[in-house]
């Protein structure tokens, strides 16, 4: 490991430089430049990375560095195919690490794991269908069965998949927004009745304040820096909470614009910059409501209003329960619990108070705590109050992670499907599906740990390295009966095969589709409810690949028979019908196939940004939650080397995907195994740079979770807190410690203790521009 201290703003030339190396890695040098200019196009394909949106306007490029890696990924010349198999053993392939597995490039046709042998071998794509058919068909019960979803599917596969599981028999829809934005969806439909958020991008473009909570957008979602650049240029306060401090959250140099690329120049993404305690951000939001309540009653007895009480009376209920809990929160307890003061405080009320129009976003940073669910509604509750829902430049936003997360949730991926839903489902296919509530991730987990559930199938994702509890969850997932996972790349879930186990690769967004009715679109969602068409552009029909459409109808012919309740070859013939079919079924996509053409895609509309609320009594709701006792119950063996942690992405990856082993926003090079202290908290522990701890969680269940060998590095974070890299800290977190009503993992506040392991690291310490 290096610390090389990178004074480069966000973007750049630094980002520049990181897009052609990746671009070089790929061995396909020619055809990734034209697949980097096709990226977001109209007519193009859309970013396999993030789900920030695009203005729809015209641009030179409308890729990030992050977009490039995942293009670059995604679009090798390398093969996995059966000659690689037989030469490694799953065994040896579970030795290397995340980055060595997806290096080896593009899953090349369906193999099937040999346990006598510990190889995969090759079998044909109807045999892999009618074992996958044999397996499914043999169950007690269809709820034996778990079928988990990426957000990187498309909408067309996803409405596939759920409409061939729910013919099955089941909602057991393990998906990945479980895991990440599981309490923003169960917060925003209890306050608002909508899980989405309430701005379009071009909300940023009128918004006087943006308030950041909990979100990394330098590494998670780079495009955002241009929109964050370009408020701050025309003045929009933009205030930031994190607990550790982050580059691109501080300044960003466009690469679009040669002028600040020529001088070197850059340009602040935030005006304001706070760093609270891990998960004190619901007891600082209800510090501001504090502050402009008290303000509100003084004006009150002036005969004026700090509140928009014509917004309230008409659209809201429950305001005067909350602020009594608002009234009975102590200040002693908000300070505490949010590490910030209250003199700090007051000045964030203030810049809310005097922005008219004011957008909230937040990401995992929120999500992933016991208490998320109630601090995504105290944020809800703060809007509510000065009417900044449902206004231009005004509202709700959560940022989403991979491209086409929120898009899965729309067209049906949702173990707890709602009535409506339902009642459309059955009148367009003439079953009725299933209406008990099923399986999310955690529960799925833990389902077959019991061994009450016999079978996996993965639509994408990589299950084994995202989850919590690593070691139980790679066992779990090899004590399953069958494992099955459509992927372009191989991953660490498929190195931990159940009994029987089959890989299927399949087409990745860069490629191109082609069915009986020629080259195929597909579509996504965006973060802002925009929908747009994607057509891949490298060239695959010498390859035994095949589309996810064209896999999920395979096994789904193979194993409903007479039950089948669509033509699935025909489906796969001519993604218009698959089209057709979501038109009718859910709101929002009339005339779906019509509109796919349009310039930056088609808008699916927001009830509640619409001041429509669909609420259990039709009003918006404020929810007046106590802040929680702790953060996380302090064990009886807590002492001066506990801590709470959190796991985060380094800049060379994006979620479970390691690009490389660089971090150099955070100035660290060549090493993953690190955790980020307080350089205040490492004097009090002797702690030098790169010295060795090994770090232990403090749970209930007398469980050992341990992580060994992790250098310590200083960083800008908020003391008593530390921060390493997800994966190689998911071992750290219980399965069973999740959020109150989402079961999202708490990956966001970890109860640990540190230890010097008394070694020393090499370290050199230099300078990067």
């Amino acid at each position: 490991m290096s610390i090389k201290q990178y004074d480069g703003s966000a973007g750049g030339w630094g980002a520049l430089k990181a897009t052609t190396e990746h671009l070089l890695k790929s061995n396909n040098v020619a055809k990734n430049i034209l697949n980097l200019l096709r990226t977001n196009q109209d007519h193009g394909f859309d970013c396999p990375g993030c789900a920030w949106g695009e203005k729809g306007v015209p641009g030179r490029f409308r890729f990030c560095e992050n977009g490039a890696k995942a293009v670059n990924w995604e679009a090798t010349s390398k093969r996995v195919d059966r000659h690689f198999f037989a030469e490694h053993s799953v065994s040896y392939l579970n030795q290397q690490t995340d980055y060595w597995l997806e290096f080896q490039g593009r899953l090349s046709e369906p193999m099937k794991y040999d346990a006598a042998s510990d190889h995969y071998q090759p079998i044909s794509w109807d045999d892999a269908f009618s074992e996958i058919a044999k397996h499914l068909n043999a169950l007690e019960n269809p709820n034996q069965a778990e079928f988990y979803t990426s957000g990187r599917a498309s909408n067309e596969a996803a409405f596939m998949y759920q409409l061939f599981v729910r013919r099955f028999g089941t909602n057991n829809f393990p998906d990945c927004s479980n895991m990440c934005h599981e309490a923003s969806g169960v917060a925003l439909i209890e306050a608002i009745g909508i899980g989405k958020g309430t701005v379009r991008i071009e909300d940023f473009e009128k918004a006087d304040a943006i308030f950041l909570f909990g979100q990394n957008p330098g590494t998670n979602h780079p495009r955002m820096l241009e929109t964050l650049a370009s408020a701050y240029k025309r003045g929009a306060r933009i205030v930031a909470f994190n607990n550790l401090k982050e580059r691109g959250l501080e300044r960003f140099t466009n690469p679009q614009h040669p002028l600040e690329m020529l001088k070197n120049d850059s340009t602040p993404t935030t005006s304001d910059y706070y760093l609270p305690k891990l998960g004190g951000d619901m007891a600082l939001v209800r510090g501001v409501v504090k502050t402009l309540y008290q303000r509100h009653q003084i004006a009150q007895q002036q005969g004026k209003s700090v509140f928009d009480m014509a917004f309230i009376a008409e659209h809201t209920d429950g305001m005067d329960d909350y602020l009594a809990q608002v009234d009975a929160t102590q200040w002693d307890d908000i300070t505490e619990q949010s590490g910030l003061s209250r003199a700090g405080i007051e000045n964030i009320a203030d810049i809310y108070q005097n922005a008219e129009r004011v957008i909230v976003t937040w990401a995992m940073g929120i999500t992933q705590h016991k208490h998320s669910v109630n601090t995504i509604q105290e944020l809800v509750n703060l809007q509510l109050l000065f009417g900044q829902i449902g206004k231009e430049g005004a509202g709700l936003c959560p940022v989403r992670g991979h491209s086409n997360v929120q898009g899965d949730r729309t067209v049906g991926i949702n173990e707890k499907p709602n009535a409506a839903f339902l009642s459309r489902f059955e009148k367009v296919f003439g079953f009725a599906p299933p209406a008990e509530r099923g399986h999310n991730v955690v529960e799925a987990l833990q389902a077959l740990a019991a061994g009450n559930s016999k079978v996996f199938i993965g639509l994408g994702g990589n299950l084994v390295a995202a989850a919590p509890d690593t070691a139980k969850v790679a066992a779990t997932m090899r004590n399953a009966e069958l494992t099955v996972n459509i992927a372009t790349k191989l991953n660490r879930t498929h190195v931990n095969p159940g009994k029987d186990a089959i890989i299927l690769p399949c087409l990745g967004r860069t490629d191109i589709d082609i069915q009986a009715a020629g080259e195929q679109k597909i579509t996504v969602e965006d973060s802002f409810s925009m929908v747009h068409a994607s057509s891949g552009r490298v060239d695959m029909r010498e390859e035994q690949m095949r589309s996810e459409v064209a896999i999920i109808a395979g096994i789904a012919a193979a194993t409903l028979g007479a039950r089948n309740p669509v033509d699935w070859q025909a489906m796969v013939d001519n993604y218009d019908r698959i089209r057709d079919l979501i038109e009718q079924t859910i709101p929002g996509f009339e005339d779906f196939n019509q509109r796919l053409d349009l310039p930056g895609g088609f808008y699916l509309g927001n009830s509640a940004g619409e001041r429509s609320w669909n609420t259990s009594n039709g009003k918006a709701r404020f929810f007046g939650h106590a802040l929680p006792a702790q953060i996380v119950p302090v064990t009886a063996n807590a002492d001066e080397h506990t801590f709470l942690m959190q796991t985060m992405r380094s800049h060379d990856q994006y979620n479970t995907t390691i690009y490389g082993y660089d971090d150099r926003y955070r100035s660290v090079f060549g090493e993953r195994n690190v955790v980020f202290f307080n350089e205040a908290d490492m004097q009090r522990l002797g702690l030098n740079t790169g010295d060795l701890v090994d770090i232990t969680s403090l749970w209930h269940d007398g469980v050992e979770r341990k992580i060994t060998g992790f250098k310590a590095v200083p960083h800008e974070i908020a003391q008593g807190n530390l921060a390493a890299y997800f994966p190689e800290a998911n071992a750290l977190i219980p399965l069973d410690s999740y959020g109150d009503r989402s079961f999202t993992p708490t990956s966001k506040s970890i109860l640990v203790k540190v230890n010097s392991s008394n070694q020393s690291a090499p370290l050199v310490s230099t300078r990067a521009s």
